[in-house]
């Protein structure tokens, strides 16, 4: 061979060489990288080609799919009483893309998680077409629209958990939004979500998980677990040494209570029927910062929850002087806390002290429904032990049985709760928000633990209260859940 011949043959090989060498990077190394990327219409194109995998609630599907009206996409998204049940599955839109559990789980429901390369490899021999798996949830359909229905027109959210073993019952925010009307890829579509970003109500805001509020009163059922934890009070009906005015460390003012109740000394129990603000809040200065804050992050404030879905975390302050942590052990100052984050506290205090994960996802399945995965119960930590968290639900049952919880009774049930009405705005300007934070129990222990927030800037001042407002919502949802135990 010539030397010319002999160099176009060189170079002709280490094109080829570079040829394969890109071909190989391309096919291995980039492959992860160029599937995700949103510009990648091939992918976004086979996403679309076939019907999603559900997710499923008390055995049916709440979710859906359906031939797309244009373009190169062939299905879309749909959903089923859509706006109840947003706050659970999120949205998929072949536009704006995807939330919650439609994105967390999104390689079960398209079909592409390794675990169902078995299924693909099978559809490709008996040429069926290529089906995602499903996402079965904990939520109880019947308790679900409870807490949708209760809630209405106002703004507001519900939690309930199954105290035994953290499975999420119920998670309710309002107002909410119809996930369908974004599914799509048109203008239309596009138009619509920029009406639900741009409204002033935030119906995409999941309230249950991501919004945080004064928990008011409901909170001092964690400073009445501090007071036995840490020892300052052993008897729930012994007197308190809580005095009546009492000034705020470090202040001029006094603690004030709402209403005429006997709160001067008054027991725990008592303290906590009538909630006395001074008993309590005199209890956080007594116990100081560190311990009120122990106390509350053993119940998980500080840290956010996953379930899978993110929760914003809620907050008990640290470095707080007398004054402040007084305040904040009623509920006041800067303390905050996610509707999740109560009905948390609500089940470790029914559970006889014992705080269970919460999770919303029970198990992931094939498109023939057998399990790929499935959640075990998992004990998240013990803020109280079960002798001081029998104390507590006592209160609690004194609560609703004698005190200003009534509107939680039940014929036939125990029913434990507390009620709070927490100051919003500077100087408690604006309406203040509704709080109910309850439990059920029956000889098998309780099945649902709940909390129940509502904004109602339509009623007026003096009719907001949680025992008003927040505590038929909040038997509603335990009538359902008990309903389903019989």
């Amino acid at each position: 061979m010539n030397k010319p011949l002999r160099r176009v043959a060189i170079f002709c090989g280490l094109l080829v060489l570079a040829l394969l060498v890109r071909v190989n990077w391309i096919q291995y190394v980039k492959a992860d990288e160029l599937s995700k990327d949103p510009h990648n219409r091939r992918v976004l194109i086979d996403r679309y080609a076939h019907k999603r995998g559900d997710i499923i609630v008390d055995g049916k599907a709440i979710t859906g799919s359906k031939e797309s009206k244009s373009g190169d996409f062939k299905f879309q998204r749909t959903y089923k009483d859509g706006p109840m049940w947003a706050p659970v599955t999120g949205f998929t839109s072949q536009r704006m893309g995807s939330n919650q559990i439609e994105s967390i789980e999104d390689d079960i429901l398209t079909g592409t998680d390794d675990r169902l390369f078995f299924d693909r490899t099978l559809s490709m021999f008996t040429g069926d077409k290529k089906q995602g798996g499903h996402v079965v949830t904990t939520l109880n359909g019947a308790a679900q629209r409870a807490a949708y229905k209760g809630l209405g027109s106002r703004k507001g959210a519900v939690a309930a958990i199954d105290p035994k073993t953290g499975a999420i019952l119920a998670l309710a925010s309002t107002p909410s939004y119809d996930p369908s009307r974004v599914a799509g890829n048109t203008d239309e579509d596009v138009k619509n979500w920029q009406q639900y970003e741009k409204d002033p109500d935030k119906p995409t805001t999941n309230r249950a998980l991501r919004e945080t509020y004064p928990p008011g009163s409901t909170f001092k059922v964690i400073t009445a677990a501090a007071a036995l934890e840490h020892g300052l009070y052993e008897d729930i009906d012994d007197k308190t040494e809580s005095p009546l005015p009492w000034r705020l460390p470090l202040s001029t003012k006094n603690l004030v209570n709402d209403g005429d109740h006997p709160c001067k000394n008054a027991s725990l129990r008592v303290a906590l029927q009538w909630s006395c603000n001074t008993v309590f809040g005199k209890i956080g200065a007594d116990l100081d910062n560190d311990k009120m804050l122990e106390t509350a992050e053993k119940f998980g404030f500080n840290e956010q929850q996953f379930v899978p879905v993110r929760s914003n975390a809620s907050v008990f302050a640290k470095d707080m002087d007398k004054a402040q942590t007084a305040l904040s052990s009623i509920g006041q100052f800067n303390t905050a806390a996610t509707p999740l984050q109560m009905a948390m506290v609500t089940a470790a205090i029914a559970n006889d002290g014992k705080l269970m994960k919460p999770y919303m996802i029970d198990r992931l399945t094939d498109p023939n429904l057998d399990v790929l995965e499935k959640t075990s119960p998992e004990e998240m930590s013990t803020p109280l032990s079960p002798e001081n968290a029998q104390k507590l639900q006592e209160m609690m049952e004194t609560v609703v049985n004698e005190g200003t919880g009534s509107n939680a009774k039940i014929p036939d049930v125990t029913v434990g709760g507390k009620t709070g009405t927490a100051q919003h705005g500077v100087d408690n300007s604006e309406k203040p928000y509704a709080w109910f934070i309850s439990y059920a129990k029956t000889d098998n222990g309780s099945p649902v633990a709940v909390a129940v927030v509502v904004e109602d800037d339509a009623a007026n001042r003096e009719d907001i209260s949680g025992g008003g407002l927040a505590a038929p919502i909040a038997k509603d949802v335990m009538r359902a859940v008990l309903d389903r135990q019989k």
